[in-house]
């Protein structure tokens, strides 16, 4: 038995699971992206308690590393560092967009790109066989008619995540598709669990959110004397 805590607030929507192995034992949802920072914590103590279980039998702790929400991100990979160190447990990661692109696996004919909304007419992307190989690593890209026809020229292509709306106005090629499947930590799960067995463990020191693009944080306004 193998017991993993995985932890997704990425997103709108926050999440946690624990599975044996890759099976599911328990989840809890927060539907409310605001209050993912003050829900996550009485959460995961909520369904350790209702499965008999203590943090302390935890072998490892799982969380979406980005992109996404930059506040989620922090939220979610502080609480998995810090039941880490506390536990003396490893840390997995998994990337958002590998998480969404394993949802389209059976529904894709050839590759698929996951897209993550990152406001007006920006996306978080990534492109994965349907091995979940990586053909081209995340990156930030503003949207425009011609996006992805290098690869919809002799390709088809299944667009997944919460862009697809914005996208299908502009991305009309016959190769292209689109699912807007919404991934959770249940879906972090099976993932987790590969990395888990083959020993794929982050920096719990130096592992940091994969924000992708800057992110500041806005400087007071200082009144003149």
């Amino acid at each position: 038995m193998s017991l993993l805590l995985n932890i997704d607030t990425a997103l709108e929507t926050g999440s946690v699971c624990l599975a044996n192995s890759a099976t599911i034992i328990g989840s809890s949802v927060n539907h409310q992206q605001h209050d993912h920072a003050a829900w996550l914590h009485p959460a995961i103590h909520e369904l350790l308690q209702n499965n008999n279980l203590e943090a302390g039998q935890l072998d490892a702790i799982a969380v979406t590393i980005g992109p996404g929400s930059y506040t989620g991100l922090r939220i979610g990979l502080s609480a998995a560092k810090g039941l880490c160190y506390a536990l003396s447990k490893p840390l997995i990661t998994v990337s958002t967009l590998e998480v969404l692109a394993s949802l389209a696996v059976d529904e894709a004919d050839q590759l698929i790109c996951p897209v993550i909304d990152a406001r007006r007419m920006e996306i978080f992307t990534a492109l994965y066989d349907k091995d979940l190989q990586l053909i081209r690593k995340p990156g930030a890209l503003v949207l425009q008619h011609d996006s992805f026809s290098d690869i919809l020229s002799d390709q088809q292509v299944l667009f997944c995540g919460n862009a697809v709306t914005k996208m299908q106005p502009l991305i009309t090629s016959p190769n292209a598709s689109f699912t807007n499947k919404a991934s959770t930590a249940l879906h972090l799960a099976s993932l987790a669990y590969q990395r888990f067995t083959s020993g794929l463990f982050a920096d719990l020191a130096y592992t940091e959110p994969l924000y992708l693009k800057e992110f500041y944080f806005p400087q007071p306004k200082v009144k003149g004397n």
